[in-house]
């Protein structure tokens, strides 16, 4: 299929939803997929750019004994002061997104028609919306995520309940949606399904 332009397609869905799921199914199809955890994780592991950042703003104790950012002592200290959250976010907003640009340039470069920006915060985020040319939500029930991220990550109910309530609710990410995939079960070849199925027409 031939597309006029190069587009930007944001994926995202709560957590739980299967979003990273519904995009390794895209990326097996052949398009150009780009996970905006991955790019974090790489600028927040050993060597990162972002390394230097967080220790001169949070101390040594936010860095891990190989050099990396500590996961679990910064989820704690972000979900528990607001003000933490936001000089986080101050140092790795702008260098996801330096980094995401760069892939995309690759990317269309390529020849590619498109590219898939998985963003588990896009609807969070006002940076992201007006540069998109569609959004696909992967949806489901909050039970649904409340379970799946349970058996997953080993979390109590209320560290799951915290981070969800942390993120948009169903109705907003619903609100943006152009895509609207249903992964209310855990029926995995109805997810394939979907992601055979979707064009960004």
């Amino acid at each position: 299929m031939q597309y006029p332009a190069f587009k930007r397609i944001g994926l995202t869905g709560g957590i739980g939803s299967g979003k990273s799921t519904f995009g390794a199914m895209l990326a097996a199809r052949g398009f150009a997929l780009i996970d905006a955890d991955a790019v974090s994780r790489e600028l927040t592991g050993v060597g990162g750019l972002a390394i230097a950042m967080i220790r001169e703003a949070f101390g040594d104790s936010s860095i891990a004994l190989d050099g990396s950012m500590d996961r679990n002592q910064m989820r704690t200290l972000v979900f528990s002061q607001p003000e933490a959250k936001a000089r986080l976010e101050a140092i790795l907003h702008p260098l996801v997104r330096a980094s995401i640009a760069e892939k995309i340039t690759v990317i269309k470069d390529k020849g590619e028609p498109l590219a898939v920006l998985d963003i588990p915060l896009l609807v969070e985020s006002s940076q992201w919306q007006g540069q998109l040319d569609g959004i696909i939500v992967v949806d489901c029930s909050e039970a649904r995520q409340l379970s799946r991220v349970m058996a997953r990550n080993g979390w109590t109910q209320a560290q799951t309940q915290a981070v969800m309530a942390s993120q948009a609710n169903r109705q907003e990410r619903l609100a943006v949606a152009n895509w609207v995939i249903d992964n209310d079960n855990d029926d995995l070849s109805a997810l394939q399904k979907q992601a055979d199925a979707w064009e960004p027409n």
